[in-house]
């Protein structure tokens, strides 16, 4: 059999020579950081460990930045926002055991949210590895077994020779629609032991790209062609396939309403005249979707928080253009297009008529009017107020991160991102914890634009120890604490099915003083004066912190 090598990069005389008499004093762990570089990765994030320190001895040695954060879930949090701004792999280094369990919260948002991390985690020495019980520092029966339903795939190491293709392979993972995280694991003496082999160069790992099968477009566009009152859902996959363009012309080409789900905010302009924004979370906005002739859903699966807490049903023809596979008509029958949102879009562009509909600009002010007279009938000033000031303070270019608070859950709804891309919240999986470390994560990524992090103060108290992470490196983020003394929606939830609320009442520091304890500029602000202390936070260099003390209410449901 012969092959062409044609297309193959050829070695100059240097680089032969190179090959052929490597850098003494390499390791295993010189090749995992060989291999990101030779993969094209500039940053990673992590935290060492006994059995990883052949991975972090090697960064010494390489051209990566290393951003180390103080807990290892924090650092898959910094990661995932990495992954999610730049829509580049994300690598994350971990140690054996305590270190690589405690990032699987943070693995499942980035699960969840299609965020592309490599987690790379070293093991017990391979003469442990099969479930017997040796003894080892941090062993376990079986590690990948605590992982393997989470990431999307896992890559087991046992010798350095493998180590390329398995990150390689991982990489791919990572990268091919839907993004997600993958985990590697590397024996702690592979990492450690020296190696011959030759100096990692250029490596591929090009993701396959997911196409839509024609005929489902055609299929598609003339429902969509000859539709009385279409809508389109638009989801996460849009903004992270870069497909928030193509949307809008096809929107504008066919005068369909578009309503952007939480984990799509930004993906269709929210003050288009074709805008349902994101009121999800609303009946008005549910009656109208389950009105519509035909429902082209791109980039969601309809799950929990985009279908009203599952009250949806839709009456009409649904269209879903999902990669992810798995959620291909999970929640309803449709026609089902498994593909990427932006290949599907440019598709689906080519094949449609256009269609005029001077009503849908009139039938979605009347909705938004709708949603207006039933929020402000609440008496929800000061939570208006508060979202009005953060939108006030925050440049349009700056990217958002959002805990899971009660700030957040009115933001879903009612916040304009203004932009594809810049916001960000832990609606995924729903954990704790997130908003602080994503946005160390963020500026790594980014650090000539200011970035904003929003927190109650029980999710604030998940990241503190992220002050230290956020002062070493200068990163110029601003993190807003909202203060209600306790976990605020919880004790909403409890009172209003229990009467009284339980564990939900919280002993807290004085976050001001706090943050200035590590160097870190602070300020208590009110409702009133806060778009101008963020503003001005915003606007310093380096990170700070904004203490809002407030007790904010939520809107009243309408899927019960």
């Amino acid at each position: 059999m012969s092959h062409d090598h044609d297309d193959r990069p050829q070695l100059t005389a240097a680089q032969a020579a190179a090959v052929l008499t490597p850098p003494p004093g390499r390791t295993g762990g010189d090749l995992v950081v060989e291999s990101l570089q030779g993969l094209g990765a500039t940053t990673v994030f992590g935290l060492p460990g006994q059995h990883a320190l052949g991975m972090f001895d090697a960064l010494r040695r390489s051209s990566l930045r290393y951003v180390g954060l103080r807990v290892e879930n924090n650092a898959g949090f910094a990661a995932d926002a990495y992954g999610r701004i730049t829509g580049e792999v994300a690598p994350l280094l971990l140690s054996t055991g305590p270190g690589a369990l405690t990032s699987l919260a943070a693995l499942q948002e980035a699960a969840a949210a299609s965020a592309p991390v490599l987690a790379i985690t070293s093991q017990i020495p391979t003469a442990g590895l099969g479930g017997g019980r040796h003894g080892y520092l941090h062993e376990l029966r079986d590690q990948q077994a605590s992982v393997r339903d989470i990431v999307k795939s896992v890559h087991t190491v046992r010798a350095a020779s493998q180590i390329p293709s398995a990150i390689a392979a991982a990489w791919e993972s990572a990268l091919t629609a839907p993004h997600g995280p993958v985990w590697v694991e590397i024996p702690q003496d592979v990492l450690l032991a020296e190696t011959t082999l030759p100096v990692v160069s250029a490596m591929d790992a090009t993701p396959r790209e997911l196409y839509p099968r024609p005929e489902l477009t055609i299929a598609a566009a003339h429902l969509l062609s000859n539709a009385e009152r279409p809508v389109i859902i638009a989801g996460g996959g849009v903004v992270r396939s870069d497909a928030s363009g193509k949307l809008r012309a096809l929107a504008e080409r066919i005068d369909a309403p578009v309503v952007t789900t939480f984990g799509g905010k930004g993906a269709f302009p929210w003050e288009h005249p074709l805008s349902l924004r994101s009121w999800l979370e609303d009946r008005h906005t549910t009656d109208f979707l389950e009105d519509a002739d035909v429902l082209l859903v791109v980039g969601s699966g309809l799950g929990e928080l985009s279908s009203n807490y599952h009250t949806f049903r839709p009456r009409g023809r649904v269209i879903q253009i999902e990669a992810d596979a798995g959620k291909l008509e999970s929640n309803h029958p449709a026609l089902g297009i498994h593909s990427d949102a932006r290949e599907a879009l440019s598709d689906l562009l080519e094949a449609v008529e256009r269609r005029e509909d001077p009503g849908a600009a009139e039938r979605v002010r009347t909705v938004l009017e709708k949603v207006r007279v039933r929020i402000d009938a609440q008496e929800l000033t000061l939570e208006q107020q508060v979202l009005a000031a953060v939108r006030q303070a925050l440049p349009d270019g700056s990217p958002s991160f959002w805990d899971m608070t009660i700030l957040s859950y009115w933001a879903w709804s009612a916040f304009d991102a203004r932009r594809p891309n810049t916001m960000h919240s832990a609606q995924g999986a729903g954990g704790l914890g997130y908003a602080f470390p994503a946005a160390i994560g963020a500026a790594a990524a980014d650090p000539t634009t200011p970035v904003l992090a929003v927190s109650g103060d029980g999710g604030a108290m998940y990241s503190l120890a992220e002050l230290a992470t956020a002062r070493q490196y200068d990163a110029p983020l601003t993190w807003l604490i909202v203060d209600d003394g306790g976990y605020g929606i919880l004790r909403e939830y409890m009172t209003d099915a229990y009467g009284e609320a339980t564990g939900t009442e919280l002993a807290r520091p004085d976050f001001v003083a706090l943050a200035e304890s590590f160097g870190v500029p602070a300020v208590r602000t009110t409702p009133d004066s806060l778009a101008t202390d963020l503003t001005k936070a915003l606007a310093a260099p380096g990170p700070s912190v904004v203490v809002l003390p407030a007790l904010l209410r939520m809107f009243e449901p309408t899927h019960l």
